[in-house]
């Protein structure tokens, strides 16, 4: 409970920081042509440079200048090309990579054709909102797993989980801030700033074609990426890139099923649900973090 607790207090600081780091990000990623200096970045957010290295050192652990290393396209591009090798190694072999820094294992279970049929009715799913590193979210919980962590968007909590609930119309909804906050806790400490290894199930409702896509996402290594063509090569559907960028698109479980991690194969960072610059901070934040876990693999 102490370590749960300690980590939780960790999140709501990344939270409350995350909205300075989008911004400063937004930034760079509109002036990067000219390379901004720190002074510069941390100016826009209305920040000392001091103030500002150590707000992003306390958000990322990492430094503001390493990290912004990652965001730009050539290093997307770069790791598309060199994901189409550790991608089919990894969908083989049902592992995530050898050069990932933590282990994420992550189980999926599918709906049955009569639940869903049903709409929820008799499931009971708790929720709760919780802060993460990168913004709050609303994480919902069943029996049998997780079945959904979004993000707040600007339209707020209730919105957000009107939308959630319209998807189990027939279910009955629970306030379990305690239950799903041991969750988050969990599932984000097996981001690169966490420590050792977490184990959670999902419990997915959508279609065979939808689940296949979602299950070869939860494979996908961190620190790399992959494009809606090899995606769909993978499973074995080498025609239906727009379909998985659909399935991809309708991912109930942000980060867990790591739809942030497939591009256009151009190398555009461009059309995450949940935000272009959030999609950009979770990219270079792996990357960075992948990149340590190789050195120190190394040593």
């Amino acid at each position: 409970m102490h370590t749960t607790m300690s980590r939780l207090d960790e999140l709501k600081q990344q939270s409350r920081d995350y909205a300075r780091v989008e911004r400063a990000i937004r930034y760079v990623v509109a002036n990067r042509h000219r390379q901004p200096e720190l002074s510069e970045i941390a100016a826009s957010v209305h920040l000392s440079e001091y103030h500002f290295q150590r707000l992003f050192g306390r958000w990322a652990g990492i430094s503001p200048k390493r990290f912004l290393q990652f965001l730009t396209k050539e290093d997307a591009k770069r790791r598309l090309s060199e994901c189409a090798n550790v991608l089919d190694a990894a969908l083989a072999s049902g592992l995530s990579g050898a050069g990932r820094l933590h282990d994420l294992l992550v189980e999926c279970e599918a709906v049955t054709p009569g639940e869903i049929r049903r709409r929820g009715e008799g499931i009971e799913i708790g929720y709760g909102y919780h802060p993460t590193p990168f913004g709050e979210c609303l994480l919902a919980v069943t029996q049998r797993g997780i079945c959904a962590l979004r993000f707040i968007g600007p339209a707020g909590r209730a919105a957000e989980l009107r939308a959630l609930a319209d998807e189990w119309p027939n279910a009955r909804w629970v306030r379990d801030p305690q239950r799903t906050g041991a969750l988050a806790a969990r599932a984000f400490a097996a981001t690169p700033r966490g420590r050792g290894r977490a184990s959670l199930r999902l419990h997915l409702r959508g279609t065979n074609f939808q689940i296949k896509v979602w299950e070869a996402l939860v494979r996908l290594p961190e620190g790399f990426v992959t494009s809606y063509s090899a995606l769909a090569r993978s499973i074995g559907h080498p025609g239906a890139a727009r379909a998985v960028g659909s399935a991809a698109g309708s991912n109930p479980v942000a980060v867990l099923i790591p739809c942030h991690r497939v591009l256009r194969s151009v190398g555009d960072l461009a059309g995450y649900r949940w935000g272009d610059m959030r999609k950009q901070a979770l990219l270079a934040w792996e990357a960075a973090y992948a990149q340590e876990g190789t050195r120190e693999a190394a040593c």
